[in-house]
C-alpha cells in the first residue's frame, strides 16, 4: 500500500535515537524520550494562497528534520510506525556538512 499526503502535509519516519550515552551508559526503553528527528518519506503538493495559487513546500522526499516533542499524528502503516505532520511543525532541514558547503 502506498500512501500520498495531501495539501502541506508530510509523512515522516522517526530516526531512533543511540542506545547509548557518550559515557558507555545503556538507556532502558522506559527511559528513552521519542526522537524529534525524522526522515521525510512523502510530500504533499503544498498549500494554497488566498488567491488560489498553489504554494510548494520547501521539504522534499529523502531531506532529514527536526520537528516538535508533539509534533504530527502517529500512524501504522504496511507494519511501520510513521507520523504525519504539517510542514509548519518543522523546524529545520539537516544539511550534511558536504551540501552545506555546495550552498556557501
Amino acid at each position: 500500500m502506498t500512501f500520498r499526503p495531501l495539501h502541506d502535509r508530510i509523512l515522516v519516519r522517526r530516526i531512533e535515537a543511540e542506545e547509548k550515552t557518550a559515557g558507555g551508559i545503556i538507556i532502558p526503553d522506559t527511559a528513552k524520550e521519542k526522537p524529534q528527528e525524522g526522515e521525510v518519506i512523502a510530500v504533499g503538493p503544498g498549500a494554497r494562497d488566498d488567491g488560489g495559487k498553489l504554494v510548494e513546500l520547501d521539504v522534499k522526499a529523502g531531506d532529514r528534520i527536526l520537528f516538535g516533542k508533539w509534533s504530527g499524528t502517529e500512524i501504522k502503516l504496511n507494519g511501520e510506525d510513521l507520523l504525519i505532520m504539517k510542514e509548519s511543525d518543522v523546524m529545520g532541514v539537516i544539511e550534511s556538512e558536504a551540501s552545506a558547503k555546495k550552498v556557501a
